[in-house]
């Protein structure tokens, strides 16, 4: 019994052995568990917390590398605005300064007739009317700067073409002419060119040219007076007609002048700018010797005679070109016909008309157009004229006669010697036999406009 009890201790034991620890052992088991879980997760917590530790600081580089490089960023891109608002500045105060000495030299030589002068254009409104009379009712000047030492060039020196035309009193019935090339600056006819003659109204082109020059407000007005108008009647001068006491605008005396060849517009003009006719022919003289007139000297403003008033029709003709280079002038001697300002004198005006445009159309010529010119006469000067002229290829011609028998004979030589450019009118080549066939009387006073019935009886005699 005793040992079956033991037996029993024995194999209970055993049991008891192995099914304790059994029990202790699935405990022991989860803690271990538990306990190398736990541990996991803190060293999982240290992996991160390392991981974060090490991470932070290179973000936090990054960033700052970011900053650094955008601040940069910035920084270049305000010095480059602020680099081109600097620049800006500096082409702004530039452009300022030259303007400021464009206007200095501009004020400073204004009236300095040697480098710069004052010019304008003359706009005249033009109506045609039912009796065919183109009247003028204002004038708007518009003023602006030439330099018209630049603009004529004085014509430069003026060659003898290889197939010059020497004309002869076969040709023409004037003692003294020349026709110009103005672009080739070449003689392409002439007869004793550098003769001196009288100019006489052909004058009044350095008149209007002078006072273009020096007049800066073309609406001013200039009363007239007996003083001006009593000394040309008794000298027998032709007037433009204005009254003792009529107040006129300084256009309207140009106009004057240069139309109907009025001795009281140009004495008139004369006063204005320069408060006497002897100061004012003293510019007059200064421009011609500006010009290369060599051979020129004047002593009225009119071209009334006096034997120390002279130029040649080689002179005149480099007038003309300066004088065509101005706007005023261009305007006013290619004008036709012009009505004045009204006053209490003259309600309606005065109608004015061209002394050269009243006896020619300018188309005669065939290719060619007389553009303007200015006629003249006194007993000793004869009939002369100069003209300006255009041709169908763009050719600019100056043509000029002193000398004629009479006024249309003037008219018909000048149709001639065009006539040598293209053919465009017949020359002729007996005149001086059939001179007798010629009317001899002086046309100057004739005022008819039919200008062809007074072609066809001229040049039956060619």
């Amino acid at each position: 019994m005793k040992n079956n009890n033991y037996s029993q201790d024995r194999h209970s034991r055993p049991t008891s052995r192995i099914t304790s620890p059994t029990s202790t052992d699935s405990s022991y088991r989860r803690n271990s568990q538990s306990q190398r879980s736990s541990r996991a997760q803190q060293d999982e917590s240290i992996r991160r917390t390392n991981q974060s530790k090490r991470k932070y600081p290179v973000d936090s580089t990054r960033s700052r590398v970011y900053a650094s490089l955008k601040s940069a960023a910035h920084a270049r891109a305000q010095y480059r605005g602020n680099s081109h608002l600097m620049l800006n500045i500096a082409i702004a105060i530039l452009c300022i300064i030259i303007v400021v000495v464009f206007v200095v030299v501009l004020v400073t030589q204004t009236g300095q007739s040697s480098v710069s002068q004052s010019s304008s254009t003359a706009v005249v409104f033009q109506a045609s009317e039912s009796d065919g009379v183109v009247a003028t009712s204002t004038a708007e000047i518009i003023e602006e700067e030439t330099d018209v030492s630049d603009e004529i060039s004085l014509l430069g020196t003026l060659t003898e073409a290889d197939d010059i035309f020497t004309l002869t009193e076969n040709n023409i019935a004037t003692t003294n002419a020349i026709l110009v090339d103005v672009n080739n600056r070449t003689i392409l006819a002439e007869r004793d060119s550098d003769e001196q003659i009288y100019p006489a109204s052909m004058t009044k082109v350095m008149t209007i040219l002078v006072a273009a020059e020096n007049i800066e407000d073309f609406t001013d007005t200039f009363t007239m007076t007996a003083d001006i108008i009593n000394p040309l009647i008794e000298a027998e001068a032709s007037r433009a007609g204005f009254e003792d006491g009529e107040t006129i605008t300084i256009t309207d005396l140009l106009y004057g002048a240069a139309l109907p060849s009025g001795a009281d517009a140009t004495a008139a003009i004369a006063e204005y700018v320069s408060d006497s006719e002897e100061a004012f022919v003293e510019l007059m003289n200064e421009k011609a010797e500006e010009l290369g007139m060599n051979n020129t000297h004047f002593v009225t403003t009119s071209g009334l005679h006096d034997e120390d008033h002279y130029s040649t029709v080689s002179d005149i003709a480099i007038l003309m070109y300066a004088a065509m280079q101005n706007d005023i002038c261009s305007e006013v001697l290619s004008t036709y016909q012009y009505t004045t300002t009204k006053t209490t004198q003259h309600p309606d005006g005065i109608a004015l008309e061209s002394t050269m445009f009243s006896h020619m159309y300018g188309t005669e010529v065939t290719g060619l157009t007389i553009e303007a010119g200015k006629t003249g006469y006194t007993d000793e000067a004869g009939n002369c004229l100069v003209s300006y002229a255009t041709d169908d290829n763009g050719g600019i011609y100056i043509c000029v006669i002193a000398k004629s028998t009479t006024y249309k004979q003037a008219i018909y030589d000048t149709f001639a010697i065009y006539g040598i450019i293209d053919g465009g009118y017949t020359m002729p080549t007996d005149l001086a036999i059939e001179e007798v066939a010629v009317d001899t009387s002086n046309s100057t006073d004739d005022t008819s406009t039919d200008t062809s019935e007074s072609t066809t009886t001229a040049y039956s005699v060619y």
